[in-house]
């Protein structure tokens, strides 16, 4: 049996980066950019305010104070996204909201908090609006944002391989850019197998199961922003199998369920051994030991011949889902252009003691706390392949080695955390 190491580097060995295309920015969430985005403009475009108040010349301010005002004849106002006609000169100012442009010969912008923002309440109506007395010095270039601060015309702005999250996304709309060039999303098929199965709108009859393991799959390919495509239920029987896998070949990869054991109808890697290509099958590890690894023919978008990676999951529903996020969540990024593939971990101290007699790695479920400065992390309750509420109560797997025969309550363990986002570094 192969190592978890030795199975993943054989996996990540047979895929590869996609290829690009172009598509709205606001669908591009996820995605690595596949070239670098220079902008053609100033952002912003012109000085503007970073204050709600007045644009001033700094030295008509010049000593100003609350007992000692300097009083400026308002000559008009502007506000965000309009221009003022008029200039400051000596001894004048221009109302001004944030954002708006500031004013020819203005140097400066005083704060209304800085001012009365009118004259006194017993002065003629037609002084107060047009003068403003200011309690403060302002010095040149105080409360105004310079054109180009935030991005320099000719600047670029997002170098490729960028992955773009929201503050990416902003950016690209904040220079006029609809539009981007990015890694595609892999398209993958997701195909159940089992005599036992049953869709989950169907009625379930004595001895069967309703079909788990093509929902959690695919919400895990959806998660991990690639597109499932979900083929249903394959018989244990060889033909249907076969047309059922047919319908993948123009995926970029095939995750099947169950079928990879020792049983008489477990046929996905014997299936996969005669009409594809099979790399391994099983690894050393707990959950998830008959894993099958191979590739099966299929077509590009061109209908030139093409080799599809294909992974064969184990049936129990826990094992299903944790030898996705081991094997499949790092292949798909792959394809995705990411770099980062490593699932983000702590040091957790282990609440329960667990002992290892299989000799192989263990992924328990766990509950995984911060507290007192220190990660903790609580095992999920039974850890059988099959009990998939262990999965849905866990935020952590924690790992135990091959060579460990038992972790004692009280130890320091690694833990995979399930939730983190991996373009974190931890």
């Amino acid at each position: 049996m192969l190592s978890v190491e030795e199975a993943l580097q054989k996996i990540l060995a047979e895929v590869n980066v996609l290829e690009a295309e172009t598509v709205p920015i606001m669908e591009a969430l996820g995605q690595v950019l596949a070239e670098d985005i220079t902008s053609d403009i100033n952002v912003p475009p012109l000085d503007n305010s970073a204050m709600d108040g007045f644009a001033v010349q700094s030295g008509d301010t010049k000593g100003a104070s609350k007992v000692a005002a300097k009083t400026l004849k308002v000559i008009d106002t502007v506000l965000a996204g309009g221009i003022s006609k008029k200039e400051v000169t000596a001894g004048t100012a221009i109302r001004i909201m944030t954002g708006a442009p500031i004013p020819a010969g203005a140097d400066s912008v005083v704060q209304f908090e800085d001012t009365d923002n009118q004259k006194p309440k017993d002065s003629p109506a037609n002084e107060r609006a047009n003068e403003v007395a200011v309690f403060s010095e302002t010095r040149p270039g105080q409360n105004i944002r310079l054109a180009g601060e935030d991005i320099a015309k000719g600047k670029i702005i997002l170098k490729k391989n960028t992955v773009i999250r929201p503050a990416e996304i902003g950016l690209m709309a904040s220079i006029g850019q609809g539009m981007v060039k990015v890694i595609r999303r892999p398209v993958v098929a997701v195909l159940s197998t089992g005599d036992e199965l049953v869709e989950i709108d169907k009625p379930l009859p004595e001895g069967k199961i309703h079909d788990s393991n093509a929902y959690s799959i695919a919400a895990l390919v959806r998660r991990y922003g690639c597109i499932p495509i979900m083929l249903g239920i394959a018989r244990d029987n060889e033909k249907e199998l076969v047309n059922k896998l047919k319908q993948a070949k123009d995926a970029d990869m095939v995750l099947t369920t169950g079928g990879v054991s020792m049983g008489d109808y477990d046929m996905v890697k014997d299936v996969l051994a005669r009409d594809g290509e099979m790399v391994f099958w099983k690894v050393r590890v707990k959950p998830g030991k008959p894993l099958a690894f191979g590739k099966i023919k299929g077509k590009d978008k061109n209908g030139e011949a093409k080799s599809i990676p294909h992974l064969g999951l184990p049936g129990n529903a826990t094992s299903c889902m944790v030898s996705f996020e081991l094997f499949v969540r790092p292949a798909l990024l792959k394809m995705m252009g990411k770099k980062n593939l490593v699932k983000p971990s702590v040091e957790a101290i282990i609440e329960n003691t667990v002992k290892n007699d299989a000799g192989r790695r263990i992924y328990d479920r766990a509950i995984v706390q911060k507290r007192d400065g220190h990660y903790y992390a609580r095992l999920t309750g039974p850890q059988g392949s099959g009990i998939l509420t262990s999965m849905s109560l866990a935020n952590g797997l924690v790992v135990i080695p091959e060579e460990k025969v038992r972790v004692n309550e009280g130890d320091t363990v690694q833990t995979l955390m399930l939730d983190w986002n991996e373009e974190v570094y931890i």
